[in-house]
């Protein structure tokens, strides 16, 4: 199994409201230190796929924003709202509320 697809399954884990860090699924992946690969990975994934992307943000609790995403960026924030999770006025989620604790794969 690749590196990315081993990443997506991890990914696919992920409950709903709540959200991982970049960091957190390459460790679960068993992939320590490699959350820029985690990121690679979940770029190209399509925004309509069955592998919630929009659920991993960066260890600051953040929206790791990028202006060669089109927009993904308010769509993840918005899919997140949907799922119950909320941002502070600093666009911050709390991850001691909604950090996904996971058993490693």
């Amino acid at each position: 199994m690749s590196a990315y697809e081993t990443i997506y399954n991890v990914v696919r884990k992920i409950p709903r409201g709540q959200v991982a860090t970049y960091g957190q699924v390459a460790d679960l992946a068993n992939l320590p230190g490699r959350a820029r690969l985690v990121g690679y990975a979940l770029f190209r994934v399509a925004p309509d796929a069955d592998i919630p992307w929009h659920r991993v943000i960066n260890a600051k609790g953040e929206i790791s924003e990028s202006p060669i995403r089109y927009g993904s960026d308010q769509l993840q924030r918005v899919l997140l709202e949907e799922e119950g999770v909320q941002f502070n006025a600093q666009g911050k989620v709390n991850l001691r509320q909604y950090r996904w604790q996971a058993n490693p794969c």
